[in-house]
């Protein structure tokens, strides 16, 4: 299942989230994103530990669009080093997979 990719990235509210959402979905770079938050968030950054709220975006993509899913979200996001991460979906139903593939290749 290597082939199917679950992505994330954060963003400092929901209108940054949402907009990032809807524009890789709307790109075909994504089948479907939701978006979750605030959720609380601890990290380093910049030498200096931090704390603050956050708004998480989840997508679902193939390995093959993630290359340009990624540049996409890199160019879309106000951050100069937002996360972006991804991990294979371990198992999902043949349809969804069916649905994902379709849902991403290009027209």
């Amino acid at each position: 299942m290597a082939d199917f990719l679950q992505v994330t990235t954060t963003a400092a509210d929901r209108e940054v989230a949402a907009r990032l959402a809807r524009s890789a979905v709307a790109g075909r770079l994504a089948a479907s994103a939701q978006v979750s938050g605030p959720v609380t968030s601890f990290f380093w950054h910049l030498g200096a530990r931090g704390e603050g709220e956050e708004w998480q975006v989840t997508l679902k993509t193939t390995a093959e669009r993630y290359p340009a899913l990624e540049a996409h979200l890199r160019h879309e996001h106000p951050w100069d080093n937002p996360e972006v991460t991804a991990v294979p979906l371990a198992a999902a139903s043949e349809d969804y997979l069916a649905w994902l593939r379709g849902t991403v290749s290009p027209e």
